[in-house]
């Protein structure tokens, strides 16, 4: 997990010195740096607390906070992965740690479809889903949010909104 997470590692920290090029105060957290804490499975690891004291001060202090998602700590100070989706999770636990709102995904498609939007471009896009009705899109095979991000989001009443960076 230690190597499969170093990705998201790498394009944390180049964001946020890009961030600071720009004159914008920024830092960069890996999971464990952001308080997630999960179960010792690697590779498909399940959240089981989040502990965002580092975030909360960085924010507090008007900082841009970075955070590597899919990635987590174990109990045991054992990197771990969450897996496929990770990265969703990852936002919405944070989310939910911080008292949020709600969540923004930018990805690379206008909008959540029954199915991938750039082999089926005629599909229309959906404006607004009940989490049931998002959650039979994923799993017939859409791969715009993870379900498991989207289950948690339910389970706590969390919008969620997706959003093209086009």
């Amino acid at each position: 997990d230690m190597l499969i997470s170093v990705g998201e590692r790498i394009s944390m920290s180049l964001l946020a010195m890009a961030l600071c090029l720009k004159n914008q105060e920024a830092v960069s957290f890996t999971g464990s740096q952001s308080g997630i804490i999960t179960c010792q499975r690697h590779t498909h690891a399940q959240i089981i607390d989040v502990r965002p004291q580092r975030i909360e001060t960085s924010l507090a202090q008007g900082k841009i906070v970075i955070v590597a998602g899919f990635q987590g700590v174990s109990r045991d100070k054992e990197i771990t992965t969450l897996g496929r989706g990770g990265s969703d999770t990852s936002a919405v636990a944070l989310a939910l740690a911080l008292n949020a709102t709600q969540v923004s995904f930018y990805k690379d498609v206008p909008g959540v479809f029954d199915h991938d939007p750039k082999e089926y471009p005629d599909l229309p896009c959906y404006s607004h889903l009940t989490y049931q009705a998002a959650l039979d899109i994923v799993n017939r095979g859409a791969k715009i949010l993870h379900a498991r991000a989207i289950e948690l989001a339910a389970k706590n009443g969390l919008p969620l909104h997706v959003q093209s960076f086009m």
